[in-house]
């Protein structure tokens, strides 16, 4: 017997939030204007983060280049194998993201120089003020416009706090009720009773009732606001809001985490099933990217991008982590002789970088969740976390190359 993942109620509340932020094409609009190097620049001069990008500017053009490696080490590619999208998490905002630049153009002259890796991830909170005080478009302009990656991930957690007035005019549209709790006169945030992290929904925690309306509320903001097109989405109810919302939002791409544990054939069966049932009309779907669990083997990880194959969804590539967090699972975690096994095999990967593989202070999760004033105070050490990620990233991308794998990379390192 078969059951619709979602009833006309849900899908009438959507249409109404896809509405009320001025339908799909004003929101793709926005977005694509919100994205040009130009418009980001002015705006950021505005916001007081001119000489940021000024400085930036200057350092990516001191950065290693890729095709230097290749041509002395005489790299030779084999096109049987599969092509390796380099990808490395934990850019915690400008301050942070800055850093690591810094740390990137120093390295060129060294032994081993770091290239940009061809996707970025930040597991920082959209709150208002990271959203609309410049902080994130200038991260994103450092990464996408002056670093040039491919995708630049942005993290949203249902329990963030947000002006009650926002919860009031959402329940107005959407018809919907949130219950939430107060944090002062004019803030509230999501009564999380389950919270597995300070903001939950961590795996999919706590979006309970209707609360996936506030997860596409609040990437649709972020996308509107600072032309962001790329989401982590770690709850199995909001895959499915994403897949019916992000139909006719065709550059929205979600990323789904490693923590909704897609690490068997079922669970993986399960996500395809999701992604078929609202399809685009050209075979793709919202979904762009799954992390394939940390306890999948590099025989499973090749099946499921064989079904991945024979479903017929187009445009979606399967990641795997190298090295984790030691607080994700694992502390002597090491999959790259996996990920060698599975590249070989002719099979496309993602290969990604939680950690450096080594114990460094804020080299885990605890990064992610420690408050603005503290993010401000430790930017430099968490920039420097990013720059060793990037680091081994580098040296197991040289690693691919020199035994004939194809490594993708931001724009500005080739």
């Amino acid at each position: 017997m078969h059951y619709k993942l979602l009833s006309e109620e849900d899908l009438k509340a959507m249409d109404a939030l896809k509405t009320y932020h001025g339908g799909a094409k004003e929101i793709m609009r926005t977005m694509h204007q919100m994205r040009d190097y130009a418009v980001r620049k002015k705006v950021l001069a505005e916001k007081g983060y001119g000489a940021m990008i000024e400085r930036a500017e200057q350092l990516v053009k001191q950065f290693a280049k890729v095709r230097d490696f290749e041509r002395s080490a005489n790299i030779v590619y084999n096109e049987r194998f599969g092509v390796a999208t380099s990808q490395v998490s934990g850019f915690q905002g400008a301050k942070a993201t800055f850093r690591c630049m810094q740390r990137m153009a120093e390295s060129a002259q060294t032994d081993i120089p770091v290239y940009v890796p061809a996707e970025m991830i930040s597991v920082m909170a959209l709150t208002d003020d990271y959203v609309y005080n410049g902080d994130l478009l200038a991260t994103l302009t450092m990464a996408e416009n002056i670093m040039q990656v491919s995708k630049f991930c942005n993290t949203n957690l249902i329990g963030i706090p947000q002006p009650e007035k926002r919860f009031q005019e959402l329940e107005k549209v959407t018809g919907k009720k949130f219950p939430r709790v107060s944090i002062d006169r004019d803030t509230s945030k999501l009564r999380l009773v389950n919270q597995g992290t300070f903001f939950g929904n961590f795996g999919g925690i706590e979006v309970s009732n209707d609360n996936h309306l506030i997860y596409l509320d609040g990437i649709t903001r972020c996308a509107k606001a600072t032309g962001g097109n790329f989401y982590l989405n770690p709850s199995w109810s909001t895959i499915i809001a994403i897949c019916y919302y992000g139909r006719d939002l065709t550059d929205l791409h979600i990323k789904v985490s490693m923590l909704l544990s897609t690490q068997n054939l079922m669970q993986f069966r399960m996500l395809l099933n999701i992604m078929k049932e609202y399809l685009r009309d050209d075979g793709t779907s919202p979904i762009y990217e799954v992390n394939i669990g940390n306890a999948v083997s590099p025989e499973n990880f090749i099946r499921c991008s064989q079904e991945l194959k024979e479903s017929g969804i187009k445009g979606v590539s399967l990641a795997a982590h190298i090295f984790i967090n030691p607080d994700l699972g694992a502390a002597d975690y090491n999959w790259f002789d996996n990920a060698i096994q599975v590249l070989e095999s002719g099979t496309n990967m993602t290969f990604k970088y939680e950690s450096d593989g080594t114990s460094r202070e804020m080299d885990t999760m605890e990064a992610y969740f420690i408050s603005k004033e503290e993010l401000d105070q430790k930017s430099d050490i968490i920039g420097d976390v990013m720059y060793y990620k990037c680091l081994r990233s580098t040296r197991d991308a040289r690693e691919f190359m020199k035994r004939g794998i194809r490594v993708k990379f931001g724009s500005s390192s080739l």
